[in-house]
């Protein structure tokens, strides 16, 4: 076969460099020779940044659906108020997974979008936690939440190996339910070390059973006996995702600032979660295996960061804003930055979420994710019915 050929002269093998008259540096050759001719320069056909311009080529298709997607869900939730930014993001990203409308193409920038703008997004939530003002809530109110939190995470978890739903599954769904949501189970992704299939299974459910809730929850006020202090302090004890929180304590007029505070006070507890699970799994991973002969020989392998390095961001800027080092100018714009990026993460969540899947996969996950919706739903209830609002 001949061998590729330019007008400029034959292509080095393996380093794709040039010389100034024509011929390569030879095989592996990386730098200038001297010839008959005198000096032979060398050009480089991977110049700086080119990796960086191809990387982005590679995402921009993917990247411009999502920010379209993105547009839409807002457009969506500002014509019908009853609808979410965020559920509808999930929904419009699994009808293109649905539809075969994700090609590959695509498939770089919605990646990118549900893992890294999901990362910032988590970060960013991070700003709109002064812990100063979660102090509001007493000693009570904080027992509350961390009693829900708790049992939440504690039952499902026990509640899945009942239903023998696999263990990473069940850990994402517990950790989805018992916090945040789909930021929640970002952080736990790695730590479960499940699959892509077990991160959208528990997407889906946080996002169905959330979404239920802005209906129904507001329905339930009146049976329950709840005055719009105590429903907004139940609603944010009990929801999942921070935009679903505010979309069902919006419904009732004087609920939302309990809403936010309760709820608020609930992502608190991701790091120490995820931070706690990870401690746990190493050492029991390490007692069932004790040291392996690999290990023996070659030392211990490099093992991912107990806490993602995300997480750690997270709690810096909860710092930060409770040090009272950002403008408020500065975190309004964060919120707003945030609400957009998650949008735009749970639409590339929403992608990984095939019907075929969850036909296959998902029957004891939806019974799972429904008996913890219910589970984290009385737990807060009472709890809110026992200290008061």
């Amino acid at each position: 076969m001949r061998p590729p050929h330019d007008e400029r002269g034959d292509t080095a093998m393996g380093t794709g460099i040039h010389t100034a008259t024509g011929r390569g540096t030879g095989i592996g050759g990386d730098v200038g020779s001297v010839g008959a001719e005198g000096p032979i320069r060398t050009t480089m056909s991977a110049r700086p940044g080119s990796s960086a311009r191809s990387r982005a080529r590679s995402l921009a298709p993917g990247l411009a659906v999502v920010a379209a997607a993105t547009a839409a869900a807002f457009g969506a939730a500002s014509l019908l108020p009853e609808l979410n930014a965020s559920t509808v993001g999930v929904v419009l990203g699994a009808l293109m997974a649905n539809l075969g409308l994700h090609r590959e193409v695509l498939r770089p920038g919605t990646a990118f979008a549900s893992r890294q703008l999901l990362r910032i997004a988590v970060v960013l939530l991070g700003l709109q936690l002064a812990l100063p003002e979660l102090a509001a809530l007493g000693l009570g109110g904080l027992g509350v939440v961390v009693l829900t939190v708790a049992v939440t995470f504690t039952g499902t978890c026990l509640l899945g190996r009942v239903l023998r739903v696999p263990r990473a599954r069940a850990l994402l769904i517990a950790t989805g339910f018992s916090i945040c949501g789909a930021s929640a189970i970002a952080a736990m992704k790695d730590v479960a070390d499940g699959d892509e299939d077990d991160t959208a299974v528990a997407i889906a459910l946080v996002t169905l059973c959330g979404s239920l809730a802005i209906v129904v929850l507001p329905l339930l006020r009146g049976p329950l006996g709840l005055d719009p202090a105590a429903f907004g302090s139940w609603v944010g004890a009990s929801v999942h995702d921070v935009g679903q929180t505010v979309a069902t304590a919006d419904r009732v007029p004087g609920a939302l600032t309990a809403a936010v505070v309760v709820k608020l006070s609930r992502v608190v507890l991701l790091a120490p979660l995820v931070a706690g699970v990870a401690v746990a799994r190493t050492r029991s991973a390490r007692r069932a295996r004790g040291v392996s002969g690999e290990e023996a020989a070659t030392g211990p392998k490099r093992r991912p960061p107990i806490v993602p390095l995300f997480v750690v961001g997270f709690l810096a800027a909860i710092a930060l804003a409770s040090a009272g080092l950002v403008p408020a100018g500065a975190l309004d714009a964060a919120q707003h930055v945030q609400e957009v990026l998650m949008v735009a993460a749970l639409v590339g969540l929403g992608t990984g979420i095939h019907a075929a899947v969850l036909r296959r996969t998902g029957g004891r996950a939806l019974v799972l994710g429904m008996a913890s919706w219910v589970l984290v739903a009385g737990v807060a209830y009472a709890g809110v019915r026992l200290v008061g609002a």
